[in-house]
């Protein structure tokens, strides 16, 4: 069985998917962009402030389950400028201090709405 998870916290979906998705001890947490919920915009800024929207949209979404992301056990990050990984990834780092999760961080040629940058993760209860 599979429940949805959602919150005003985060984004809402922009396409036929949840923010969310429980299976079993897993938590599947969608692709988040750097939207600000209360604005429906990017976030300003650059690439440090456009990853810590998109953690902190996960971390809300995770919330909803009860979880941190302490139980983040893999994340993927896609860029859309390889040029911008070391920014992202000291944002990145200050989010998951202890025992960082297994990730892939891959460039792509567009993301949706023309974002900078996108991640998702799994966590485990």
């Amino acid at each position: 069985m599979k429940q949805a998870l959602s919150t005003t916290k985060a984004p809402a979906a922009i396409g036929p998917y949840s923010q969310a998705i429980v299976a079993g001890n897993l938590v599947f947490v969608s692709g988040q962009l750097p939207i600000d919920p209360a604005t429906g915009e990017f976030a300003e800024g650059g690439v440090d402030a456009l990853t810590r929207q998109a953690l902190t949209n996960a971390s809300n979404i995770l919330a909803e389950a009860g979880l941190t992301l302490d139980n983040v056990v893999k994340t993927t990050v896609f860029l859309a400028d390889m040029a911008d990984f070391a920014e992202m990834n000291a944002a990145y780092a200050e989010f998951f201090t202890s025992t960082p999760p297994a990730r892939s961080a891959v460039a792509v040629k567009t993301l949706p709405k023309g974002a900078r940058l996108e991640i998702e993760c799994i966590a485990v209860k």
